[in-house]
Order: C-alpha cells, then structure tokens, then sequence
C-alpha cells in the first residue's frame, strides 16, 4: 500500500521535506543558542564580580562602533576612560537620592582623545544645588575608573524634564547633553568610583527592567519556538499527505473512484 512513497515524486517530496525540517531545527537551535549566550552575558555583568575591583576595562572595548550603546547586559560594567574633565561644563543633576537622602549628581564631561566626551559623574552631595560650592575637577589629563550607567529618560525616577537653572541638568542622556556640550558623547554616563572629598560615589543605577533580561533576548526565544513548530507542521503534512495518498491507493485496489 505505500509502494508509491518509492516513486521518485514521493522520494524528491520526502527529500524535500527532510531538507525543510533540517533547515527549521538548525534555525531554531540557532536562536536558542542565542537567548543562551545572551542570558549567559546578563548574569555575568549583572552578578557581584562584574564590579569587582581589578576587573575594569577601557571604555572603548565596551562601547564599539558595531555596539556604540549601552544596554541591560553592560549597565554595571566597570570601565576605564582616559581624557581631561571640561570645568566649564560642568553640570548639577539635581532630585537624586543616594542611601535615602535627596540630592544631587556632580557630573563633569571628560574629553577624550577622540574628540568626544564621557558624562562622568564624580559624585552625590546632600541639599539643593548652589547650596554650597561646586567641587572642582582635576586638571590635566587623568584617567577614571567608574561603572557604566544607561541614560536616563524623562520617566526615570528623579528625572527633571525641563525649567532648570543654568549648569543644571534634568536627565543625563546623550539627547540631553547635546544641547548644552559642543562636542559629541558616548552614550549613557560613568558613575566614578573614586569621589573626591565632599562627595560621595553614586552606586550603580539599574535602568527600569534592568534586572532581567532584555526584550530581544525573549525575542530569541519567541522565534526557537516558532521554528520548532515549523518543523513539526512539516512532519505533520508530510504525514497527512501519506495517509491521504495510501487511502486513495486502497481505493483504487479495491475498484472505487477515489473522487467520490
């Protein structure tokens, strides 16, 4: 009753339909393994070790051309960056609470040798800005090691969206800053880990649904099901096809018109 799956139409289907399903576990495998190493690089730079003294590493390896942004699995990342801090633009975040106490940012543009600069924060002092004196930056060149912050958006808590004093700044993002620096910026801020006297060093900032893993990470996910179910609707109509093709050959044998 299945001699017909020997012909060479039914073998080129079959090759066909293997081809297909091989095709669809290969694809979805693939992004399987993607969602894997993406939630691998989450909890790498999310744990404790990914602040850990002595493993910092140049701004410029985190922040490539290919990956010029800062996202969930790189927030808390520790980085170096060597340039000279701009005093003149130098800006007060205010509305920032650090261990319970309402204050603000001390955030000092580091040019680099590139021509850009970081958004490096130096420190939290308590109170309003202009409450008391601005702590100078250091002069000459000089090299910061701090963590790597996402940029805030105007919903992000403690964010000033506007009517600022001069030299205030309400949400640190490259938008924000283009404004107010005439140069270009990396994206997103560096908490420094070292505050000078007077201030003290802004911990880690998590963006909101920082601690878990990103959208496109369940994206991956989303299409490993979707090509697995591919290859078992393959599997199913290749099925379906043979039963129909068998009950048309019983039918034949057995002198009935298969069309009625």
């Amino acid at each position: 009753m299945y001699r017909f799956l020997l012909t060479p139409r039914w073998l080129s289907g079959a090759a066909v339909a293997l081809v297909a399903i091989a095709v669809c576990l290969w694809l979805g495998s693939w992004q399987l393994s993607r969602f894997e190493d993406r939630a691998s690089a989450h909890h790498a730079t999310s744990g404790p070790a990914a602040a850990a003294p002595g493993t910092a590493v140049p701004l410029g390896a985190v922040l490539t051309k290919d990956r010029p942004t800062v996202g969930t699995d790189t927030v808390g990342r520790s980085v170096t960056v060597t340039g000279s801090y701009d005093p003149a633009h130098q800006l007060l975040v205010p509305n920032r609470t650090v261990g319970g106490k309402q204050g603000y940012y001390v955030l000092t543009p580091l040019r680099t040798a590139d021509g850009r600069a970081v958004a490096v924060v130096r420190g939290w002092t308590a109170g309003s800005p202009g409450a008391g004196p601005a702590q100078a930056a250091p002069t000459g060149e000089v090299t910061v090691t701090g963590r790597l912050q996402a940029p805030e958006t105007s919903g992000s808590d403690g964010a000033v969206a506007g009517g600022l004093p001069a030299g205030q700044l309400g949400t640190i993002s490259p938008a924000s800053l283009v404004n107010l620096l005439p140069y270009g910026t990396y994206d997103g801020w560096v908490a420094a880990d070292s505050a000078p006297a007077g201030l003290t060093a802004v911990p880690t900032v998590q963006p909101e649904g920082g601690d878990g893993l990103s959208l496109r990470a369940f994206q991956n996910l989303g299409y490993t099901l979707e090509w697995f179910v591919f290859a078992g609707f393959v599997v199913f109509m290749w099925l379906r096809l043979v039963r129909r093709e068998a009950e048309a050959a019983e039918d034949r044998a057995l002198g009935l018109d298969p069309a009625h």
